[in-house]
């Protein structure tokens, strides 16, 4: 049911992550309010960027937008709930999308739309209801309630576990202690921007991203923490 274990694009997103376990998610009013935090995020070497889903008509239009502005970022959805979500994550190109809830329907739905789901987890119980339906990954909501060493502690009851996302509350100083617990990746959202800058038109990073990217990525495979 869930795509995520046996297209080439689902596994080709999970790579890209190995190679740079994070993601932005960013919630904007409106799509094209995001450019400017974008931007930033693309020249501090940020792939992966999350758009949180909005009912409003112009949200694929804004998103499709995005995608031609920024060709070198994969966007998805964040914050997916009903099959409305995921007409609009379709309409507007992304191919995959994520989920607070593990929702059996939703799930289904978005593979007759041929988008991936990441489906949100938080007990044993979901996360091997998740794999029995064929998820290769998760999402850990919110991990910032359950701490860095959760994930790692499922391992012996539920191996293999699938890749997971960590996400909800986290920061950028947590990066490396979460990855040291277990998770694949972290979801990242206003935390990735300084709060001094927040409500200015012109955003700044969290100085410490920059850096953290630059040595995860210039790091030796061997020694990577995931």
């Amino acid at each position: 049911m869930c795509e995520w274990l046996s297209t080439s694009e689902s596994l080709t997103l999970q790579e890209e992550l190995r190679a740079l376990p994070l993601l932005a998610v960013l919630r904007p009013f409106h799509p094209l309010e995001a450019v400017p935090r974008i931007a930033l995020l693309a020249a501090a070497g940020i792939r992966h960027v999350e758009i949180a889903w909005s009912p409003s008509r112009r949200w694929s239009h804004g998103c499709r937008e995005l995608t031609l502005r920024f060709p070198a970022i994969r966007f998805g959805a964040a914050s997916v709930r009903s099959p409305q979500a995921l007409e609009a994550t379709r309409q507007a190109g992304f191919s995959f999308a994520f989920s607070p809830v593990l929702d059996p329907s939703l799930m289904s739905c978005a593979q007759r739309l041929g988008i991936n789901l990441v489906p949100g987890v938080l007990s044993p119980s979901e996360v091997h209801q998740a794999v029995a339906l064929g998820c290769a990954a998760v999402k850990l909501f919110p991990a910032s309630a359950l701490g860095p060493g959760y994930w790692g502690s499922l391992s012996a009851a539920l191996d293999p576990l699938p890749f997971c996302i960590a996400a909800g509350g986290l920061e950028v100083a947590h990066l490396d202690g979460w990855l040291q617990g277990g998770v694949n990746a972290l979801a990242l959202g206003s935390t990735l921007f300084d709060p001094l800058s927040a409500a200015a038109a012109l955003p700044r990073l969290d100085p410490r991203l920059a850096g953290w990217v630059a040595a995860y990525a210039s790091a030796p495979h061997h020694q990577r923490l995931h």
